[in-house]
């Protein structure tokens, strides 16, 4: 029973270990596996020694391969096709002629630097082809950049797994079998690549099909049908032609997704903690396994030849792939700077070092070290500056402008008509015919449609929208749309007006509450102010924040928030224009804040008064401006002031609502009677 719990042990650990990293990175916002790394080396034969994957023997080898179909399926289901058209031109360039740009230039660097033979130093190099997109996808979720760059390097972090994979088997079996004709190496490349594709495309048709036939599975087993049916084709295509099966994985992850499967959604969702799973549980084992005096004994011709991969080889295929396309410079050097290597790259080298050793051919420990070392230094380097270097480029999707707005009413007309005068594109969507004419009068941009539609989505610009905001009446259709919104397009900045607490649960997870923030303020009542705009009962202010006197005019704008008098719309900071966001926190100095404040007087005065304007414009309001300071005023009182203000946003002090429509109608009557 001694070996078995040893088993049991092992995998206990391995998930832990994994797991923890994740959280630990992720808590951290850096790629999570620099943590998978030097966790599993820690709990390794040459850390802690809590864990021996040789205890799995072959189970290893098995482990490794479904956990690598599963990751390049998921990785196919989250492609985009209308992305990859807009780079496919690029896309296939780097998945061809960039392929054997790297495997050259690796060779080399690994022969005139590291002193390989030549036959070990392509067999690196065909190790080192791919990138990987479990290590892109991540990085890019952490780093929003320009759609088109983002699209491209997904794109190539899929498609150019299997071919890598491919490309190293061959190699591999050159080095084994002494037949280095080019010809069959490519007709090799080319019979796997077909055989995979075919079976993939064949296969993921079916499984959408019986999906949506299959009206009869709870969504629950539709998750495993689909798991059950990726890795029945992975193994078909094994079966048929040896490494056909990551192609095949690829592929029907492709055309699963352009089948638009129900409750797309929630399949992605699960195969994406899948793969979470399997990528945590691969590294933690095979990092465990890397011997770090094998690195050390490489020396320092290894570190130039990484160095000469990410500074020489990378940039120069990027450039002559990428020659004829749209991308500017600045994306192109982006594109060249960031190829970090993920988990193909150590789970064919750990199996490749097997084989060779068991052959009797010398250099396979020194491949897997070699590429171990590619992974470690890429994705520190590339992993932790990408964000830097994005900014340092100014290809941030964060400087983004214009905005789609979801929902057409007083208050989001008013909102798409202060983005229009600063001259930023936007476009409103509505299903209510009278609510689009109402917008079109006011010369704005919209739909006739709903949101869930995600070719009008696209057709609205969305891709290249900096903000987008949903704010229909009703509060939980604005958050599941914000939240599809996040996972389809990931734009920049994502708002919604939703309750806090809808139907008695949490409105968001961890992840959720992160991406989609609370438009304006907590809770706000629309159809109110909705209300106020129709019957004129606002006026639109700004005001700047600016030293001295900042917390108090901070204070103060709280207060006034909270006794419903006034709204924060839209935050002027650094040259940009920004829905203001219920979670911002405190503002900062500089900011120019524009708001609606609740102006209640009787229909009657305002009539005479002529302050029922069709139009409202921007102005100082006195109620916000001029707030009396007692001189000097004493840094105590203002701290007292701000403490008073935080102490009012516990519960047991509910917020001032504004004043209702029967309110104002007995104060009018009061005032006619007077």
């Amino acid at each position: 029973m001694e070996v078995p719990f040893d088993i049991t042990l092992l995998i206990v650990l391995t998930v832990i270990g994994g797991i923890g990293a994740q959280v630990l990175a992720d808590y951290l916002k850096i790629p999570g596996i620099v943590f998978l790394l030097l966790f599993g080396i820690l709990l390794g034969p040459d850390g802690f020694g809590l864990l021996n994957p040789h205890l799995l023997g072959d189970g290893l080898e098995v482990i490794v391969s479904l956990s690598v179909a599963l990751i390049l399926f998921e990785g196919g289901l989250n492609l985009e096709l209308r992305d990859l058209d807009k780079v496919s031109g690029s896309l296939r360039n780097l998945v061809t002629v960039g392929t054997l740009i790297t495997l050259i230039g690796g060779g080399i660097a690994a022969h005139t630097l590291s002193e390989f033979p030549w036959p070990i130093a392509f067999l690196y190099a065909a190790l080192v082809v791919v990138t990987g997109p479990t290590v892109i996808g991540p990085l890019l979720k952490q780093v929003q950049i320009q759609r088109p760059v983002a699209a491209l390097l997904e794109g190539e972090g899929v498609l150019i797994d299997p071919v890598g994979a491919i490309l190293a088997v061959l190699v591999l079996d050159v080095i084994l079998n002494g037949d280095a004709d080019p010809l069959r190496l490519i007709a090799g490349l080319t019979i796997r690549l077909g055989i995979g594709s075919a079976i993939g495309a064949l296969g993921g048709w079916t499984i959408g099909y019986f999906l949506k036939k299959a009206d009869f599975l709870s969504e629950d087993l539709k998750n495993l049908v689909v798991l059950a049916g990726l890795w029945g084709l992975f193994g078909l295509a094994q079966a048929i032609r040896s490494e056909s099966g990551l192609m095949a994985t690829v592929v029907a992850g492709i055309v699963l997704r352009a089948s638009s499967v129900p409750e797309e959604r929630l399949l992605r969702r699960f195969k994406g903690q899948l793969t979470i799973l399997a990528v945590s549980v691969l590294f933690i084992l095979l990092a465990a396994d890397l011997s770090l005096a094998s690195i050390v004994a490489l020396g320092w011709g290894s570190v130039f030849t990484v160095l000469a991969l990410m500074f020489v080889v990378r940039p120069v295929n990027v450039w002559l792939c990428t020659w004829n396309s749209g991308l500017n410079w600045r994306q192109k050097l982006f594109v060249g700077w960031v190829a970090p290597k993920g988990i193909i790259s150590a789970s064919v080298a750990s199996l490749f070092a097997i084989l060779l050793t068991d052959r009797g051919i010398n250099g396979g420990d020194s491949i897997k070290a070699l590429v171990f070392l590619t992974i470690i230094v890429t994705v520190v380097l590339q992993g932790l500056t990408a964000r830097g270097v994005a900014q340092l480029l100014g290809i941030m999707s964060t400087k983004a402008t214009g905005a789609t707005i979801v929902g057409s009413n007083p208050l989001s007309r008013l909102v798409a008509r202060l983005f229009q005068e600063r001259g930023e594109s936007v476009v409103l969507l509505d299903t209510n015919p009278e609510a689009c004419e109402a917008a079109r009068q006011e010369n704005i941009r919209v739909f006739l449609s709903s949101a869930l539609d995600h070719d009008v989505l696209e057709e609205a610009g969305l891709e290249s929208m900096g903000t987008f905001l949903a704010m229909t009446s009703n509060g939980e259709v604005n958050l599941v749309l914000a939240q599809r919104v996040v996972e389809e397009f990931g734009p920049p900045r994502v708002l919604a007006i939703f309750p806090q607490d809808p139907q008695g649960q949490k409105t968001t997870n961890k992840t959720n509450k992160a991406k989609v923030q609370q438009a304006f303020i907590q809770d706000l009542p629309l159809k109110a102010w909705n209300q106020y705009l129709s019957d004129g009962q606002v006026k639109l202010g700004e005001t700047v924040l600016k030293e001295p006197g900042l917390a108090f005019q901070q204070a103060h704008l709280q207060a006034l928030m909270r006794s419903g008098e006034l709204m924060p719309l839209l935050v002027e900071r650094r040259d940009q224009l920004l829905v203001a966001s219920a979670s911002d926190g405190s503002w900062q100095r500089g900011d120019r804040i524009i708001y609606l404040l609740h102006d209640p007087k009787p229909k009657l005065l305002q009539r005479l008064s002529g302050s029922n304007q069709s139009r409202l414009t921007l102005e100082k309001l006195p109620a916000v401006e001029e707030v009396p300071i007692p001189t000097p005023v004493s840094q105590e009182a203002i701290a007292q002031n701000i403490s008073r203000e935080d102490n009012s946003h516990e519960p047991s002090e509910p917020p001032t609502q504004p004043p209702t429509e029967g309110e104002q109608q007995q104060a009018e009557k009061e005032l006619e009677l007077l």
